[in-house]
């Protein structure tokens, strides 16, 4: 009787690795960087994709798929969240996102990283299968990794490790704490020009730390040196305009090569100074409220479209949100579509752009050859909610469960429902 209710509520055993080629065909492919297939077949074996296009003879050998009438979509990719290190936020034991400590570059959240998590479980059903584990709060947070997310252990799952690391800029306007006797509006930040100054100091101790020849070992200005080298991106999440151009200016300023600006909700005001700075927006969720009384009333909807017709390499994220809800990535890239983008152009805010901005376009993001055969099925249009319904997904070639503890819920009350109704 334990070793059925473990069985039943442990996470799905991971796929294992792909031994035989699989071709998938009849399907329209769409690709992550814009092109779409009709009728195309793709191979792949060992986990790569070999061949694809709709003027390809069908193998006789290994598995074949027939997904006629169906769409076949790159795996999508979520950035800047907490998945994985955090399990139940009431249950302080299974919070790990955020440790002690204002400026912790050399905090790995990779480590903390539980591939057993149900949470992470729950994104493959709607095609999201790989992730940037983000540590959170503070000042400078730690440093990201990228993971799949079908694995046993943190080694098994990271896909690039130590990616980047997370800067919360000050806010120069701050909320006003009714219950001192502050206006209850936004106030002017008085401490702002203080909290900039730390943070431009210790990077200036960063640079010159990897300057020297002769020093004491020191974790924090050593985990900085991808900054300066370009190992390293520097994601920074601010969203006023003043914010950003401080941030981007100050960051620039001491030699750190790659700038991502997490959030940007005002980076339409300032998109010809991102461009010109080739900084790319990891844009917040589309599914949310407008942030000031003066806002458009449909601006959180719309920013993303304006920021692609700016020239600005974007894409997709749900800081903020709880973790769950990360599964959502495909549909707030649908409400784009419905707000003027292109829908394959919609599609890159979560796959191909994604990638790039990650470092990974290398081997994931879009359907090539050469590149990790991560990708899955849809039995419709995999951006919306009413369609977005998959039969197969891969992770490099492995074909993953797409069962989930919620799935499991899911046919047990059907069944109940669909019986004899007591």
């Amino acid at each position: 009787m334990l070793a059925l209710s473990f069985t039943t509520s442990a996470q799905q055993t991971p796929a294992p690795k792909q031994t035989e080629q699989v071709a998938i065909f009849g399907a329209t492919a769409h690709i992550g960087n814009g092109e779409v297939i009709e009728n195309c077949t793709i191979i792949f074996t060992d986990g790569k994709i070999t061949a694809i296009g709709s003027d390809l003879m069908a193998p006789t050998i290994g598995t074949m798929i027939d997904a006629k009438g169906k769409h076949v979509y790159p795996g999508i990719i979520a950035p800047s969240k907490s998945l994985g290190l955090v399990e139940v936020d009431a249950v302080r034991a299974t919070d790990d996102q955020d440790e002690i400590g204002e400026m912790i570059p050399h905090i790995r959240s990779i480590i903390a990283y539980n591939a057993e998590s149900k949470v992470v479980e729950s994104m493959r059903p709607n095609g999201v299968l790989l992730g940037q584990v983000t540590p959170q709060g503070g000042t400078i947070s730690g440093t990201s990794s990228i993971v799949q997310f079908d694995a046993w252990n943190w080694e098994d799952a990271a896909v690039k490790t130590d990616d980047g690391i997370h800067l919360n800029w000050p806010s120069f306007f701050r909320r006003g704490r009714w219950w001192i006797g502050e206006d209850r509006g936004y106030i002017p930040n008085k401490e702002y020009t203080g909290q900039v100054g730390e943070i431009e100091v210790f990077f200036q101790n960063s640079s010159a730390y990897g300057k020297s020849t002769e020093k004491e070992r020191n974790l924090p200005f050593e985990a900085m040196q991808g900054l300066f080298d370009g190992s390293k991106h520097l994601y920074i999440h601010a969203n006023g305009e003043k914010e950003m151009t401080d941030a981007v200016a100050a960051v620039k300023k001491v030699g750190v090569k790659n700038v991502v600006i997490v959030g940007g909700y005002r980076a339409n005001k300032i998109a010809d100074f991102l461009k010109e700075n080739n900084v790319p927006v990891l844009v917040n969720l589309t599914h949310s409220l407008p942030e000031y009384d003066d806002d458009d009333y449909d601006l959180p909807y719309k920013l993303p479209k304006l920021l692609v017709d700016a020239g600005l390499l974007v894409g997709l994220q749900n800081e903020g949100a709880a973790n769950f809800q990360t599964r959502n990535l495909p549909f707030y890239a649908g409400q784009t579509v419905g707000q003027g983008l292109d829908k394959e152009t919609a599609l890159q805010l979560v796959t191909g752009n994604t990638a790039k901005i990650l470092g990974i376009d290398d081997m994931y993001g879009t359907l090539e050859v050469g590149k990790s055969a991560t990708l899955f099925i849809s039995e419709g249009d995999a951006l919306d909610m009413r369609t977005n319904q998959l039969s197969k997904a891969y992770i490099d070639g492995r074909d993953v469960s797409l069962e989930t503890h919620q799935t499991e819920l899911w046919k047990r009350y059907m069944g109940k429902y669909e019986g004899d109704g007591k």
